[in-house]
């Protein structure tokens, strides 16, 4: 059954406050090129060169814009099918007059989320890792998650899996040559060279595995603001979302519970969380806010350690920093505050005052770096970005394990065709239906 012709608007939904200079709706299918016929009243222009039309509603023949239309001929276009765009005018009356027009053709609808990109991928323009890329990158919010998700949308991870089914796959020959040849002379070390290859497959998904860099990006990475009560942490946090994020009271534990803001620190996703004040209580709430700031300092990519300069800030600052393990000394900063009360003299100390601003530069400065080493770890292979792709590298992981150790060739070869049906699942060599439904359900309109 030939797929239906779609149209949907590819620019943002113009509103009375925000009309728009220009408005782009996409039409692909079919009769995408007989849709803009009848719209123009005129044959279709060359492919790839933009001309003025004007536009009429099938139904009256009323001009209700002049625009560029745009033909592209399949199956060289983004979805492999016809496609057509028609620039307009970025008014509501006009967009809603274009779509109104295509409605009543009554051969076209509107697209689905993510329908144009799931046409691009059952047309083999692109597989999952790339059209998840095309996702992302219209989800980005700073300047890492945009490269991150250019890279995907270049094929950089369809490049790496389908590198390592290439692998697996000549394993798989050996193996089975080995079964349906059982009385030929194979090459000798033929079981050796298999198990060597197997295993250096499983090293290469481990190390991918081990690498968060992508999930980092995706989340935002974690920064974990720890003191004592009352040194400024809840000031810190406001001072750097530049809002007043958490209540700043006098009054020592006051933050009891873990409060987050999502920060762009340099074109670093960053989620930043001022966490309880670390102290030896008889509140039970107030314990539990401790027990909580802990957990997060532990979880946490990255520790600031908030300190008092007009006090015992050193002792504080060692009591801290030796009772909690994943302390950095390499990346997670401490930071002296009031500064304004006490000057601090450490190289390796951050002197700030939150009231004067002083001392803050360095701060960013110092976030900035940690946060860059931080995500450019085991920088150079494409890293792992979705939860999906986890879960199926882990299934083939343990396909890997099995076949390592299967007690005969046959049961070996049945493994590792698992394993390569996981790595498929990740690029869309295996098709599931319900795996498509999942990604492209999230897309937006027009993609």
């Amino acid at each position: 059954m030939t797929d239906p012709t779609i149209y949907a608007l590819g620019t943002p939904t113009p509103t009375r406050a925000h009309p728009g200079a220009l408005a782009v709706v996409r039409l692909s299918g079919p009769r995408a090129g007989e849709a803009v016929e009848q719209l123009t009243r005129r044959p279709l222009p060359e492919p790839r060169r933009m001309v003025l039309r004007a536009l009429r509603d099938p139904s009256t023949g009323e001009v209700f814009d002049k625009a560029l239309v745009a033909w592209f001929a399949a199956p060289n276009t983004e979805t492999g099918e016809p496609m057509a765009e028609l620039h307009l005018h970025g008014g509501r009356a006009v967009v809603g007059a274009a779509l109104d027009a295509l409605a009543h053709l009554g051969f076209c609808r509107m697209a689905e989320p993510g329908e144009f990109t799931r046409r691009a991928f059952e047309h083999g323009k692109l597989d999952l890792t790339e059209a998840e890329g095309i996702a992302d990158l219209v989800a980005a919010e700073t300047a890492a998650q945009r490269r991150q998700a250019l890279q995907q949308m270049d094929g950089a991870l369809h490049r790496l899996y389908e590198n390592w089914r290439a692998k697996g796959l000549r394993a798989l020959a050996y193996l089975e040559a080995a079964i349906d040849f059982p009385d030929e002379d194979l090459p000798d070390g033929l079981a050796d060279e298999v198990r060597v290859a197997v295993a250096g497959l499983q090293a290469e998904i481990a190390a991918h595995l081990e690498d968060r860099r992508g999930e980092r990006l995706r989340d935002g990475l974690s920064i974990a603001i720890i003191g004592p009560p009352n040194a400024g942490k809840s000031s810190l946090l406001n001072l750097l979302a530049r809002r007043e994020a958490a209540i700043v009271s006098e009054t020592a534990g006051t933050t009891r519970d873990v409060i987050e803001v999502h920060l762009d620190l340099g074109g670093w996703p960053v989620v930043l969380a001022d966490t309880a004040g670390l102290r030896d209580s008889g509140d039970a709430i107030e314990q539990e806010g401790v027990r909580r700031a802990r957990a997060r300092a532990a979880a946490a990519d990255l520790r600031v350690l908030v300190v008092d300069a007009s006090g015992d800030w050193r002792a504080e600052m060692k009591t801290i920093i030796g009772t909690t393990e994943s302390w950095d000394s390499s990346r997670d900063i401490v930071v002296a505050n009031k500064t304004d009360l006490a000057a601090v003299d450490d190289p390796g100390i951050v002197a700030l005052s939150i009231r004067s601003g002083a001392g803050l530069p360095e701060l960013l400065t110092r976030l900035e770096t940690s946060a860059k080493a931080s995500m450019e770890e085991g920088a150079g292979a494409p890293p792992l970005t979705r939860a999906r792709h986890r879960e199926a590298l882990l299934e083939c992981q343990s396909s890997l394990e099995r076949a390592l150790h299967a007690p005969e060739v046959a049961l070996a070869a049945e493994d590792l065709r698992l394993a390569l049906r996981a790595i498929g699942r990740i690029t869309g060599t295996v098709r599931l239906d319900e795996l498509l439904d999942v990604i492209f359900r999230d897309f937006c309109i027009g993609k």
